[in-house]
């Protein structure tokens, strides 16, 4: 029997490694499971896979390249000012776990591979119990799974330290698959509303942001003072900012310009982002414009496999599991609704974090926050795309300053209470500065009754979603021509 269990542990570390946890490979493998149960021909569904896969990793290309387009500022700003600072990045929280863990709790940071394991089946069976559930959603960005799987497991350690290694796995497995179908599940009618039922949830860090602000947004009434992004036609000289890659053009080139002008030449010189002899105007002009290159690339990987996704999953929810949608990379979103509201999103929610810090740094907090590029991006450019879709301009710049704020300010509380700050680095997206300090904080102070509370509140989300909605809730996944149809005679 232990030989046959080490078998197992090596054929799972093999798909965990290889497919699980590697987005690209995982979507691929979905289409080409999709299309085999729809009985495509199997030149199909080969060409499915390829598509699938070679679409995410060009949406790859593209969300790195941004991210790594922002390092000099990162790395500058830190460096430059001396500051000692925690920063709020997925992949900073999971060095600072990997780190720590061992000399915080004697655990080792392997065990979040076992941890993603068992959130992912508890996630799939809620799914597959919709009927008792009403959830809708899987979770399948693996690279997002593995970096809450840590975050989450060091959470639970702080919380319940003395607790066993089976029983942390299963409490806190329990309670990140929840949060992931739930979370998801959140984003469908959204997603369905801003891509006109391209039929994909968001699986990523800020679900529960993106859908309270996009109902919040629902509050700023779209009349003629207040249109959508594409809504609007400027006039004369101004109607260049109509084209959306000339408008992320010139406004990246004014937020990085005045950054890297702040940073100096000699600065970026001597840290080796620059070149001897490279011309400081034509440095910044082209970290400027590679912005709207990776922007661009990111926009075509979605469009190359989000269509594969869409057709091919209905195989899978019509044997395996009825009714579902794939949670698939926020990035998805940025390729429907206003190009704008990117921008936008990144730049007041920029100016949101920059506040709080600032704050932080005038309290004399303990903990100070350096703005990682991926809360910075991928939180508040979704969070405009979302609430210009639903409430117009005003939304789209108010919301993602709010969220901002938010961001530093929880991260720098709850990294500071549970020990990761000294670490140098936390989550830092949305749910983790908000969704998760709550979960946090009813764990350690109600103990095992805070776990079951949690868990009943999760899963209370969806019923009262559908209780809002009995008919409409699944028909809106299932058959959204349908949906519309309702809708309008409802209207």
């Amino acid at each position: 029997m232990e030989k046959i269990g080490d078998i197992l542990l090596v054929i799972w570390s093999y798909f965990a490694k290889n497919i699980l946890t590697q987005p690209a490979f995982l979507i691929g493998l979905i289409v080409f499971v999709g299309y085999v149960l729809l009985k495509r021909p199997l030149y199909e569904s080969i060409s499915g896979f390829l598509k699938a896969t070679v679409g995410y990793l060009i949406l790859t290309v593209g969300s790195g390249g941004l991210v790594n387009n922002f390092r000099p500022i990162l790395v500058g700003l830190k460096d430059r000012f001396q500051l000692h600072a925690m920063v709020t990045d997925p992949y900073f929280g999971q060095n600072a776990v990997t780190e720590g863990i061992e000399k915080t709790f004697g655990r080792t940071f392997g065990d979040t591979m076992l941890l993603l394991l068992i959130a992912f089946i508890f996630n799939i069976l809620l799914v597959r119990f919709r009927k008792y559930t009403k959830l809708r959603a899987v979770f399948t960005t693996g690279n997002v799974q593995v970096q809450q799987a840590a975050t989450a497991f060091w959470l639970l350690l702080f919380c319940f330290p003395q607790l066993g290694r089976i029983e942390v796995l299963l409490v806190m497995g329990l309670i990140l698959g929840c949060y992931w179908a739930v979370g998801s599940n959140l984003t469908v009618d959204i997603c369905q509303d801003l891509t006109e039922g391209a039929g994909f949830a968001v699986a990523h860090q800020q679900m529960f942001g993106i859908y309270l602000f996009a109902k919040l947004s629902e509050r700023f009434k779209k009349n003629k003072s207040n249109k959508r992004l594409e809504d609007i036609e400027l006039p004369g000289f101004l109607s260049m900012f109509n084209e959306n890659m000339v408008a992320t053009s010139i406004l990246m080139l004014l937020f990085f310009g005045i950054i890297l002008l702040v940073l100096g030449q000699d600065y970026l010189l001597k840290a080796g982002f620059m070149q001897p002899g490279q011309s400081f105007l034509f440095y910044i002009l082209q970290t400027s414009l590679m912005f709207a290159v990776y922007l661009a690339i990111l926009q075509l990987g979605v469009r190359t496999f989000v269509a594969e996704l869409t057709d091919s999953f209905n195989g899978i929810s019509n044997t395996l599991l009825p009714g579902a949608v794939p949670g698939i990379d926020i990035a998805a979103t940025f390729a429907f609704g206003s190009s704008n509201a990117v921008t936008v999103g990144f730049l007041f929610g920029a100016l949101g974090q920059f506040v709080m810090i600032m704050l932080l740094i005038l309290l004399k907090s303990p903990t100070i926050v350096v703005a990682g590029f991926i809360p910075l991006f991928f939180d508040n450019a979704a969070i405009a795309v979302f609430s210009n879709n639903r409430g117009g301009i005003k939304a789209a710049m108010i919301f993602p300053f709010i969220s901002g704020l938010i961001q530093v300010g929880g991260s720098a509380l709850i990294a500071s209470w549970v020990g990761l700050a000294q670490f140098g680095g936390y989550i830092g997206m949305f749910d983790w500065a908000t969704v998760w300090p709550g979960i946090t904080v009813a764990m350690k102070f109600l103990g095992f009754i805070g776990v079951a509370l949690v868990v009943v509140l999760l899963l209370a989300i969806p019923q009262l979603q559908y209780r809002a909605d009995p008919k409409g809730y699944f028909l809106i996944v299932d058959d959204y021509d349908a949906y519309l149809e309702y809708k309008a005679q409802k209207a």
